[in-house]
């Protein structure tokens, strides 16, 4: 990876992170990962640092998540070893940002899907854009939905979180405000004017100083194409178990939004049955976690998942081969046993995750 790959620059109060690989719509890999904790931690205790923004380069996308087709390929390999230091570095640097002592702003400019959720949303400011597409498309490619998305999809409101994990829909910058992913709305042609008014700020001007910028920019996103949809998520994810929701989806094609609800239940359907249990498993459990409790729980997980046949095979269809035709290990939930989706939950012999504050 070429250290122009992400990009950092001070200006006055600021400090600028660009993720600078637009060709591979700005994905995540162990080397930006590193350097991108290593320049936090330093801007922590610079008293000229006053607030962090981060963007990505390109027009497309802010960060389209991690590089899935290398990860698959270790995966594939067994190398136990790098899916650890990945999983593990990435996850640390997501709780930095959780824990941030200083004001981050995300500038999300464009796609923003699962290890760009992950730096994202954490701080303390995420903002939406017009060109904002957000989604946790993990069981999909045989995965679940990391990066903390044990920690905040639960807790998104009326079940829209679980709806979001398992389905893997995509949603805008309407949406991302009305369920509380993002904190402002600002227009992409603001964004240059945003940055310079957050580096004239004073370094000492706090989240208070911050938020009074991003207000003065804010501008409102609109209706959320949800919202009309949101009582009858609440209805069909709300449910005790997954095989719950697909009655409710049923009922709900005979009683409400027929197309929705039979559309949304055919694509259920075709996740990979593993990887969907694994991730409704992963939400209930996160609902009673605390952060650092989610993202220990996903160390287990992670490198576990990455070694799984489905994994290798969502990949293989969706991203490498790309003909839309995985072979899932089990052909329907039914088939998915509970000890294979329970091993991946156990705790590892070498312990938890460490975290470590600036």
């Amino acid at each position: 990876m070429s250290d122009d790959d992400i990009l950092f620059e001070q200006k006055g109060a600021l400090g600028a992170i660009t993720l600078n690989r637009p060709r591979a719509l700005n994905a995540l890999t162990l080397p930006k990962v590193e350097r991108m904790d290593r320049a936090l931690r330093a801007w922590a205790t610079d008293k000229t640092v006053g607030v962090v923004t981060v963007e990505g380069s390109g027009g497309r996308a802010f960060c389209a998540g991690g590089d899935v087709r290398a990860l698959a390929e270790v995966g594939k390999n067994g190398a136990s070893a790098f899916l650890d230091a990945f999983f593990g570095q990435e996850y640390r640097l997501n709780r930095l940002i959780k824990t941030y002592p200083k004001p981050y702003v995300a500038l999300l400019g464009g796609i923003t899907m699962g290890g760009g959720v992950g730096i994202s949303i954490h701080g303390r400011f995420p903002v939406a854009t017009e060109a904002t597409l957000i989604a946790m498309p993990e069981t999909g490619i045989g995965m679940f939905p990391d990066v903390g998305g044990t920690y905040f999809l639960p807790r998104c409101p009326g079940a829209t979180g679980v709806y979001l994990a398992l389905t893997g829909a995509r949603i805008g910058a309407a949406d991302a405000v009305a369920l509380g992913l993002c904190t402002h709305h600002i227009p992409l042609s603001a964004l240059e004017a945003v940055k310079e008014a957050l580096a004239a700020l004073d370094a000492d001007a706090g989240a208070d100083g911050v938020k009074a910028v991003l207000d003065g920019f804010h501008r409102d996103p609109g209706e959320a194409p949800l919202a009309p949809r949101r009582a009858a998520i609440a209805r069909c994810f709300g449910q005790p178990t997954l095989e719950d929701i697909l009655a409710a989806l049923a009922s709900e094609a005979a009683i409400g939004d027929r197309a929705w609800a039979e559309e949304t239940r055919a694509g259920l359907l075709a996740k990979s049955p593993f990887a969907t249990r694994v991730t409704f498993e992963q939400l209930r459990r996160g609902a009673t976690l605390d952060f650092d409790g989610c993202m220990a729980l996903e160390y287990r997980m992670a490198p576990r998942i990455a070694r799984h046949p489905d994994f290798i095979e969502g990949v293989r269809a969706l991203l490498v081969d790309k003909d839309n035709q995985p072979r899932w290990s089990a052909k329907a939930l039914a088939e998915v046993e509970d000890a294979a989706v329970g091993a991946l939950f156990a705790p590892r012999a070498d312990g938890d995750l460490e975290f470590r504050d600036p």
